[in-house]
């Protein structure tokens, strides 16, 4: 094998990095088992490059290729989607590392990387992801450039300054593009994230979900308000109505489920300025958005519900950005239909026969259903229930019966379910809602952090005249989860987060990583907003502020114009740049003698030496033989005596030399 074939050693090392540094954002949502071939292909390699192992041969490489298609589909079950798709790639790059011999293959396995690095933005992009994604980019250059020096058999870490150089003269570029250029629709579809668990409040709700959510301290999304942010108490967000409840599970409804006359929202007379703020959700696999009460939303593609939710048409694959206009003090439904009361209403027709005797008993003594919701509210307040993260495991019959009078300790799903069961059995109209409730305010940058742990669930009564209005049985229990949040209503059990010992939020306390933390979060929110976040629409108002009304030929003069501004100074850069590696004087001025002999013919070959290339220059030149000699005679001298010339002796050699290749001016033989 040629030395221009061969990887050079520096490559190699900068390559095995490579491998970890892009497998190592998947790596928690990687099988251990592709991990383990990742460490595998490392040593495997390693061992061949220092001799001890040979390459694999062709049957051990269709094993490996092979066994990896089966490890996919065993572990996905399934070759279509985006989780089994990223692990075949870098099931391929570990593979492919273990044949690396030629510089070809070295090509492949790097391009390959800079695939690979693209596919992470695919599950997050995070700030930290972003920053990894440019680690890993210009280590993946670096190797690059590491290729093209086929004479560094040692590990050089400088190489990585060129790498670095590069992507910072790409910046300017890279930043005009990403504001300028047309933000266009995808070009094609990427597979959904099938395997991936989803986050946050599901369609349905059994005892117990809610507060399994409220062991995840992930955030679920983060609010701007655009004036004051109300009392926590008063920030409900609604996710989701739980109007069906079938073998204790409560669910929504479908949109096919109601009656055409019964899809669409209805008018709601508004008055007075609504509560404007924007929301940046983080993916949930979900189409359901959040907002409080009575929300309407101005972005494109999100839709009011008959419930007056917030919808999108598709999944909330990536960080999604909306505005919302609220006003929480508006009458929703003064008018019930026939169909929405049988439905509120409606429960199983057996079980829990004590809870219906009891509703029936409150609402008998209350007189009126506003006076209902104050007695059964009443029963939370006197009676000792408790609220907990640690709930009593209730049997599948009569779960309310057992829950009211045996184990009186829940969470909000225990207390807004029964609540609502004790309303449809006294003939009240009233319906679960999930959700959040509170949040964290950040006072670095005044936003309002919601996390998954603020996973809320109550209720919401029919009462005449005055519509659907929240009534939070939580509330009644423990005021404290309402005022102040999840982790000091359950402080004295030690429950908050029992389960996520890592996690910042439990470390809320200590002032330095707290601030840390909450300051990370502001980074995170202006990433989210000023760059994940800028789409089109952001793009044409962004140009819109900047030059006026924008036209298409604008547009493309903008773009081209700021693409020259950046590339001109380059262009330029390279008619007065000297050349990246400045030559000695001694070499400059034998190139000059060399130039010269190369305008009659006669070119020095690559790596032909002084000494051949005179001889060779004599023979075609006799009569300038004797100069070609003395000039190749001080060349090496000068080049190659090293300490045996003196100090002063090499200066005035030197300059007799710099003389002699000015004087020398060949010409053709006969011209």
């Amino acid at each position: 094998m040629s030395m221009l074939q061969q990887v050079p050693r520096n490559a190699f090392v900068w390559i095995i990095i490579c491998l970890f540094v892009l497998v190592a954002p998947h790596a928690a949502r990687l099988p251990i088992w592709i991990l383990a071939l990742y460490a595998v292909a490392a040593i495997w390699r390693l061992q061949v490059h220092r001799g001890n192992w040979s390459c694999p041969t062709r049957l051990v490489k269709a094993t490996l290729v092979l066994s990896g298609f089966f490890g996919v589909y065993a572990t996905y079950g399934t070759f279509v989607g985006l989780e089994p798709t990223v692990a075949l790639l870098l099931i391929a790059f570990a593979l492919k590392l273990i044949e690396l011999s030629y510089r070809k293959d070295a090509y492949v396995l790097l391009f390959l990387g800079y695939f690979i690095c693209i596919t992470q933005f695919l599950f997050s992009q995070d700030f930290l992801v972003t920053l990894w994604g440019l680690v890993s980019v210009t280590l993946l250059t670096t190797a690059l450039v590491a290729i093209h020096r086929t004479g560094e058999q040692e590990f050089r870490f400088g190489t990585i300054r060129v790498a670095s150089a590069m992507l910072l003269q790409a910046m300017p570029l890279m930043i005009i593009l990403f504001f300028l250029f047309p933000r266009f629709g995808p070009l094609w579809t990427v597979p959904m994230k099938n395997h991936t668990a989803k986050t946050g409040m599901s369609d349905f709700m059994k005892p117990g979900d809610v507060a399994s959510l409220s062991q995840s301290a992930d955030v679920a999304f983060r609010v701007k308000f655009d004036g004051d942010i109300p009392d926590k108490s008063a920030l409900y967000w609604r996710g989701l109505v739980f109007s069906r409840i079938e073998e204790g599970a409560w669910s929504a409804l479908g949109f096919y489920d109601l009656p055409p006359n019964q899809r669409r929202p209805k008018e709601v007379t508004i008055s007075g300025d609504p509560l404007r703020y924007s929301i940046i959700m983080e993916p949930t696999q979900q189409r359901w958005l959040f907002g409080l009460k009575y929300a309407r939303s101005e972005t494109q593609a999100v839709i009011q519900t008959s419930n007056f939710l917030l919808f999108s048409p598709f999944p909330i694959e990536t960080d999604f950005m909306y505005t919302v206009n609220s006003w929480t003090n508006v009458v929703v439904d003064d008018v019930l239909s026939d169909w929405r009361r049988k439905t509120e209403t409606r429960l199983p027709r057996t079980g829990d026969a004590r809870t219906r005797k009891l509703s029936v008993e409150l609402r008998a003594e209350a007189g009126t259903d506003e006076a209902f919701v104050g007695l059964v509210l009443d029963k939370f307040r006197r009676e000792p229930y408790v609220y907990t993260l640690r709930p009593d495991l209730l049997s599948d019959q009569d779960a309310i019966d057992e829950f009211l009078f045996e184990s009186m300790r829940g969470f909000c799903e225990h207390y807004a379910s029964a609540f609502v069961f004790m309303m449809r059995a006294a003939g009240v109209p009233a319906r679960v809602v999930a959700g959040y409730q509170g949040g964290e305010i950040n006072p670095i940058n005044k936003t309002v952090i919601v996390h998954q742990f603020d996973a809320h669930a109550w209720a919401e009564v029919w009462l005449a005249s005055r519509g659907w209005v929240r009534v939070d049985p939580t509330a009644a229990v423990s005021p404290q989860r309402i005022e102040f949040g999840l982790e000091e209503a359950v402080e004295s059990e030690g429950s908050f987060l029992s389960t996520v010992l890592l996690s910042p939020q439990r470390y809320r306390r200590i002032p330095a990583l707290n601030a840390l933390r909450l300051r990370y979060d502001a980074l995170t929110y202006q990433w989210q907003t000023w760059v994940v976040g800028f789409d089109n629409e952001r793009q044409f108002d962004l140009l819109r502020r900047v030059f006026g009304e924008t036209t298409a030929k604008a547009f493309a003069v903008t773009l081209l114009g700021g693409l020259a501004l950046v590339m001109l100074p380059f262009a330029i850069s390279l008619f007065f740049t000297r050349e990246l590696h400045p030559e000695s004087r001694l070499g400059k001025h034998y190139r000059i003698a060399c130039k010269r002999l190369a305008k009659i013919g006669l070119v020095r070959a690559p790596g032909e030496t002084p000494s051949v290339f005179a001889q060779r220059a004599a023979k075609v030149l006799p009569d300038y033989a004797s100069q070609l000699w003395q000039i190749t005679h001080l060349y090496n001298q000068l080049a190659y005596g090293g300490a045996q010339t003196p100090a002063g002796n090499a200066a005035q050699n030197l300059q007799d030399f710099a003389r002699i290749t000015r004087r020398f001016r060949p010409k053709k033989q006969g011209a």
